[in-house]
C-alpha cells in the first residue's frame, strides 16, 4: 500500500479539470438549496411529518426537497414558504466566472 495522499491535493487536482469543475458547481447550488430549506423547518420547529401536513403533500415529498434532488418548482418553494412561516426571496446573483470577467 502506497503513502497515503491529502485529500486538499486531490481536490486541488480535480479543480483543474473544467468538466469536474462544472458539476461540482452544480450541485452546490443543488446543494444550497437543499440547505436553506432544511434550516427554514429547523427555524420554525416542525418535522417533515408537520411540514408535509402543512403543504398537503407526503413526508416522502419533503425529504425528497431536503435532499437537494430535483428541481422544485417555484408554486412548490412558495407552499414550503408558506408551511414553515417564511418568505421565499428568489434573487440572480453574478456567476464565479462573471465575476472574474
Amino acid at each position: 500500500m502506497g503513502k497515503p495522499i491529502a485529500v486538499e491535493e486531490v481536490f486541488a487536482e480535480w479543480r483543474k479539470d473544467p468538466e469536474y469543475v462544472a458539476a461540482y458547481d452544480a450541485l452546490e447550488e443543488e446543494f444550497a438549496l437543499a440547505s436553506v430549506l432544511i434550516e427554514a423547518r429547523s427555524r420554525a420547529g416542525l418535522t417533515q411529518e408537520q411540514v408535509a401536513r402543512r403543504m398537503g403533500t407526503t413526508q416522502a415529498v419533503v425529504a425528497r426537497l431536503e435532499s437537494g434532488r430535483g428541481k422544485p418548482s417555484t408554486r412548490t418553494l412558495e407552499r414550503f414558504a408558506m408551511a414553515t412561516n417564511s418568505r421565499l426571496r428568489i434573487t440572480f446573483e453574478p456567476s464565479p466566472a462573471a465575476r472574474g470577467a
